[in-house]
């Protein structure tokens, strides 16, 4: 195990789990990713084996056949996979947080429908909020619903959903005036319909478009497209929880777990950033001796190992919070702030370490360097989080009189 980044007070189930995750990272993941992600593949048989430890019910009820664990446990699982190979954690990101959105907020039946095959991997999660205008400004959301009898007919145009072809279950955020009067605020005019799907590219149901993969700089091999609803009809009970005008609500509480999970993929990126940069500081040699033995080599090794430490306990913390039940946007705020500019940062210091290889394809940092920047706008960009830090903290801090 590495001596940074660890998290104290695991119970011995925790610690079991996640050797068992380190050792499928270390065996499955690491030797292949590279490779994989030159190529732009989807990697199936890298899913299949997360699929056999039991991952994707990682945090579904042990009633509905998952594992039951907490999203302290799941941040520690991604933090591991992350290390690996950034775009798994992602595969499995969205999923969860359809699934936690479905436990806290979904009817009986739509629980006892959809968790138990979650569970087992078999329906897959994508949920999908943002649009091809609006960027960080959900209650800008032009995509609607309006009521037809006993169905739903939706209409427009949805961006960077992730999973969008290998899902099989779409957490889709829309407007729907219907029962909110003219003049309601935007966001207390927002559903969430469940709407299910065959995988795939195309028309994947009447009405339900999913367009090819979009080609981007990194974070490759997991699928990222469009959606295009045109007269897309949804029974009513595939709204979430039964009732409209809930959907901003919803979505936000599935992404502060998703915050959480992008800071862990930080932190798990970042250690990796590290552990390369430490490894050929003490195999390159300059002015004959390894480079590592260079005071400003130490010093760049001091400054990356420090944030790896800091991103991981803020990580933790957010983690921890949430599992106690208490609101945590400040602490995931800042955690997924803290994390990812961190991030970026260790990877442009082993960049630097690594020197001209660090520029050739041979060597995994380059993957790493183009992988970093998502995270810098994933589940909001870090103008986004100091927003929400900053009215917390003035919430927090507000003057009497």
């Amino acid at each position: 195990m590495s001596r940074l980044a660890q998290t104290h007070g695991l119970t011995d189930v925790q610690q079991e789990i996640l050797s068992t995750v380190r050792d499928f990272v270390d065996k499955e993941i690491i030797p292949v990713a590279t490779e994989l992600e030159h190529r732009d593949e989807y990697p199936q048989q890298i899913v299949d084996g997360l699929k056999e430890l039991g991952l994707f019910g990682l945090m579904i009820p042990e009633e509905y056949g998952g594992l039951g664990e907490s999203l302290l446990t799941y941040a520690l699982c991604v933090e591991e996979i992350a290390r690996g190979w950034m775009s798994v954690s992602g595969i499995i990101n969205t999923h969860f947080i359809v699934a936690y959105m479905l436990k806290q907020h979904g009817t009986q039946e739509q629980k006892d429908h959809f968790l138990p095959k979650m569970a087992l991997g078999e329906i897959r999660g994508a949920f999908s909020m943002s649009e091809p205008a609006l960027g960080s400004d959900v209650s800008a959301i032009t995509s609607k619903a309006v009521k037809d009898g006993d169905e739903y007919v939706l209409t427009g145009q949805k961006m960077w959903l992730t999973n969008g072809g290998t899902s099989s279950l779409v957490a889709v955020l829309v407007r729907s005036d219907e029962g909110h009067p003219e003049g309601t605020a935007p966001h207390k005019s927002m559903t969430t319909f469940l709407v299910e799907k065959e995988p795939g590219f195309g028309e994947v149901r009447p009405g339900l478009t999913i367009p090819g993969k979009i080609d981007k700089m990194g974070y490759k091999g997991v699928d990222t497209t469009e959606l295009i609803m045109d007269g897309l009809r949804i029974p009513a009970d595939r709204v979430l929880g039964g009732v409209t005008g809930r959907g901003f609500y919803q979505m936000m509480d599935g992404v502060e777990v998703g915050r959480v999970n992008v800071a862990a993929r930080g932190c798990g990126v970042a250690q990796r950033a590290f552990e390369l940069g430490v490894s050929y500081a003490q195999q390159r040699h300059t002015f004959g001796k390894p480079i590592a033995q260079h005071q400003a080599i130490q010093f760049k090794l001091a400054e990356m190992a420090t944030k790896v430490e800091a991103a991981h306990a803020m990580m933790v913390n957010a983690a921890r919070k949430k599992d106690s039940g208490q609101r945590n946007d400040l602490e995931a705020g800042m955690a997924k702030y803290l994390a990812s500019e961190y991030c970026k940062e260790v990877v442009e210091d082993a960049f630097r370490i690594h020197g001209g290889y660090g520029f050739s394809k041979e060597y995994e940092i380059e993957r790493l360097y183009r992988e970093a920047p998502m995270l810098l706008i994933g589940e909001g960009t870090a103008e986004i989080q100091k927003i929400i830090i900053g009215r917390r903290l003035l919430e927090e801090y507000r003057l009497q009189g």
